[in-house]
């Protein structure tokens, strides 16, 4: 049973104790069901492992605040644990600690200046097609509208505007199966693949300003297969693409550069998620970066699902405890103090104190 009254820290340890590795969500969001479903100022609705709770008070506005409950696969990091200011465990920082910052505002704030509308989900760690998020916005997407979106996820305590796009694609060489013993009888698709790794090693990736915000692009192999047996020559060999790019692109955009970069090879696109624009100049997310960073912004390097909130027409940041260098890691931490000042940066924000 989850205490929303403890501290945030002890909550957050609490949470990564509960494992919920991606697809395997239930047990968190039946906790978070049943520790928030009690509170009379919050209607609790469920949508598979994917949980909302929202305040209707008739405020002018209404701020959606969402989190992601799954984690990478554990890798003997849990349970938790803690080593002065650091609480250590498998989604500390990815983002379980963002998870209980919320938790403790639906908890702690019953009268918010703004209507809330708290999200919690499933499946964002792996592909696109199984995303809670992007589930709810099919199947409810009234559940997810508001005037300003802020997703918690890590940014070591600094508003992140937009996010950039991922595009994963298949480049394929090809050749002639031959034995090995006769190798020239052959064409070695394995050896080929060598002519993608050099235009890869010779790619300079872009560092485009959008919106006063500077993103970097990355584009990298991240897998390669090939191979039939031990005594044959291959005809085939696949090397697998990731292109992370700046939200002044499209998917469309993307795919059109990425063909082009490879124009010698057969490409196949495998997955997709479309950047977010930083729309700090919207007015919410203006007076969420004064009030809450201080007025300080940067770039969001990697993709998250203010993406699901641009494409559904609200403009969303991403602000969270926990540096984002360590998510993923096996000695992922976050910071116990980062926690308790996201926790009430957030609480003043939601009051009308900051």
């Amino acid at each position: 049973m989850l205490d929303l009254t403890s501290d945030v820290a002890d909550l957050t340890a609490a949470l990564v104790d509960i494992r919920s590795e991606s697809g395997d969500e239930k047990a968190l969001a039946d906790a978070v069901e049943n520790a928030l479903s009690p509170l009379p100022h919050l209607t609790v609705t469920r949508d598979g492992d994917a949980v909302v709770a929202r305040t209707d008070l008739g405020r002018a506005r209404r701020i959606v605040i969402a989190g992601h409950l799954d984690t990478v696969p554990i890798v003997d990091n849990v349970p938790s644990h803690v080593d002065g200011d650091r609480l250590y465990g498998c989604g500390t920082t990815d983002m379980k600690s963002g998870v209980a910052v919320q938790l403790k505002l639906a908890a702690l704030v019953p009268e918010p200046v703004h209507d809330v509308t708290y999200v919690f989900y499933d499946n964002e760690e792996v592909d696109a097609s199984r995303n809670g998020l992007l589930r709810l916005s099919r199947n409810d997407p009234a559940s997810l509208r508001g005037d300003f979106a802020i997703l918690m996820e890590p940014t070591d305590g600094v508003i992140e505007g937009g996010c950039q796009g991922t595009m994963r694609v298949d480049v394929k060489t090809t050749g002639k199966r031959a034995h090995s013993a006769r190798s020239w009888m052959g064409e070695n698709a394995i050896h080929k693949a060598g002519e993608i790794l050099d235009v890869l090693r010779a790619y300079t990736p872009r560092q485009p300003e959008v919106e006063g915000l500077t993103f970097r692009e990355g584009l990298n192999a991240v897998s390669v297969e090939g191979g039939v047996a031990g005594n044959v020559i291959p005809d085939e060999c696949v090397v697998r693409v990731n292109y992370r790019y700046a939200p002044d692109l499209s998917p469309a955009d993307a795919e059109a550069h990425l063909r082009e970069v490879f124009a010698d090879f057969e490409v196949t696109v495998t997955d997709s998620a479309a950047p977010a624009r930083p729309g700090l100049d919207d007015p919410s997310a203006a007076a969420f970066v004064t009030a809450v960073g201080e007025g300080e912004a940067r770039a969001k390097f990697g993709w998250t699902d203010v993406s699901r909130f641009s494409e559904l027409g609200v403009p969303a940041v991403n602000y969270g405890p926990g540096d984002p260098m360590l998510a993923h890691t096996r000695d992922e931490y976050a910071k116990i103090s980062q926690i308790r000042e996201a926790e009430e940066r957030m609480v003043g924000w939601l009051t009308g104190r900051r």
